[in-house]
């Protein structure tokens, strides 16, 4: 449970949040952790909203990369990089320069905080458990033996051993482990270890499974993922009984973590762009916005809802309201000037705040182009990966220069099974050839498509820099 200390009341960021706390003279014994006892103590605002936000960076990460099919290896390389970055935790054998119980503390408490802002529907508790059980995984692979055991006997977890006897009287059975004779075997009910069954990679009888030591991963994974899901469960009933009118509005700005990151950066590339020069960025444009630019190109107009996406992705690239009108009224050259000022020039002005209520629109992010305002038939706004037929895209891809088959059909892969964004990064990737420079490898998924601009102007000058450089 979360409650809020009033005690101060000068500000909201004095505010605090109760979390319950391990109790023992050593609060963290261990870099792993089930996440079995609730932390208890007062923490700001301020670590409440950054811990879930720090968290979040290496779930999305680690789920950008698991959906990108990567190498383990990389996998591993590159959580741990972004976990040093956000959410850094060493082993204990690690340099004792580093604040061990300072970082699992933030790991513990960031697990509860996203476990509660992830238990409010079925989806949310299905993404959290996913990803959390793969962050726990390749934890408890990077730890050493006597580690492991150590923090399972603190969690008292134990499985029945199989004696000498029993061991000789299956050895036909059993002897397919390579090391056989050294080895401990466990006995364990066959539907917690459905990985290694699924596999055939245990020798089962009567309903028991037989696990020998080198596989038990298997094993802690599934009282790890039993233990978060019934958690994930319990949190459900609870968050929906304990609504709090100063935490909700904290949980709302999380969960759009989800949902893709509500952008407030500034997207801008610099030389004030003018309407004559967009035409020069087309180059870096995601495919979504191809898409729309060359249909105003050709049709020399677009419909509502294509001209509020564009209109907002070009104001993310600092166009001005002035330079946009003008940009707009270069493209509706069919269309005179008095029906121009009557019919779009206030709209565009409403996107930048200028009319109306003046609200500062934001450019939209990738999930609020796949989810909303889905386009119906003859309308062309939204998110190709989505919206165009597996037929369609593949033109499209080869359109654009996407040539090799195997590249086609991962895209279209993705797209089947719905990672929209992991299929525009992989786009991404293809079309400005970083598949086979692994330093420029970027594994991280695009969630804007002012982002995916930003980042493919970046790389070409960089690579332009790199250039001259070779040159001299």
């Amino acid at each position: 449970m979360y409650s809020i200390d009033k005690s101060n009341k000068r500000s909201l960021s004095s505010y605090t949040y109760e979390v319950k706390r391990h109790q023992g003279k050593k609060s963290y014994p261990h870099v792993l952790n089930f996440y079995s006892i609730s932390p208890t103590e007062e923490i700001t605002i301020d670590e409440f909203e950054s811990f879930a936000f720090d968290r979040m960076q290496v779930l999305k990460a680690l789920e950008g990369a698991i959906l990108r099919n990567k190498e383990e290896e990389e996998i591993k390389k590159h959580i741990e990089n972004v976990s040093n970055t956000w959410l850094p935790l060493h082993s204990n054998e690690s340099d004792k320069g580093y604040s061990l119980q300072e970082e699992r503390r933030k790991d513990h408490i960031s697990h509860f905080i996203l476990r509660l802002v992830y238990s409010r529907t079925e989806n949310l508790r299905a993404w959290f458990l996913k990803y959390e059980c793969a962050l726990f995984k390749l934890r408890f692979s990077r730890e050493n033996k006597d580690e492991r055991l150590s923090f399972l006997k603190d969690e008292n977890i134990t499985w029945k051993n199989l004696s000498k006897a029993e061991r000789e009287s299956m050895a036909n059975e059993l002897r397919w482990s390579s090391n056989f004779d050294e080895e401990t075997f466990f006995e364990i009910d066959f539907e917690k270890v459905p990985d290694l069954v699924a596999r055939r990679a245990v020798y089962l009888k009567k309903g028991k499974a037989y696990v020998p030591m080198t596989d038990l991963l298997s094993l802690v994974m599934y009282e790890f993922r039993q233990r978060l899901s019934k958690a994930l469960d319990l949190a459900s009933k609870s968050f929906i009984t304990s609504r709090n009118e100063r935490i909700m509005p904290m949980l709302n700005e999380i969960i759009k973590q989800y949902d893709g990151r509500t952008q407030t950066s500034n997207y801008s590339v610099g030389d004030d762009p003018t309407s004559d020069s967009v035409h020069q960025l087309v180059e870096h444009f995601p495919l979504c916005m191809q898409h729309l630019y060359q249909n105003l190109r050709e049709n020399l107009h677009l419909k509502h809802f294509a001209r509020i996406q564009f209109n907002l992705f070009l104001k993310g690239i600092g166009l001005t309201v002035d330079e946009a009108l003008a940009f707009w009224k270069k493209s509706f050259s069919n269309i005179d000037d008095a029906k121009f000022q009557k019919d779009y020039a206030y709209n565009i002005r409403h996107n930048y705040g200028a009319e109306g209520k003046r609200q500062d629109y934001k450019p939209l992010n990738c999930m609020s182009i796949i989810t909303k305002q889905r386009p119906n038939s003859g309308q062309i706004h939204g998110c190709p990966f989505r919206e165009f037929s597996q037929s369609n895209l593949r033109s499209k891809l080869v359109q654009m220069g996407v040539r090799n088959e195997e590249h086609i059909r991962e895209i279209l892969s993705l797209t089947e099974r719905e990672h929209y964004q992991v299929a525009c990064t992989k786009y991404f990737e293809i079309t400005k050839g970083l598949l086979d420079d692994n330093d420029e490898n970027i594994i991280e998924t695009i969630e804007h498509p002012n982002e995916y601009l930003k980042a493919s102007i970046s790389l070409k000058k960089n690579r332009m820099k790199m250039n001259n450089k070779d040159d001299k």
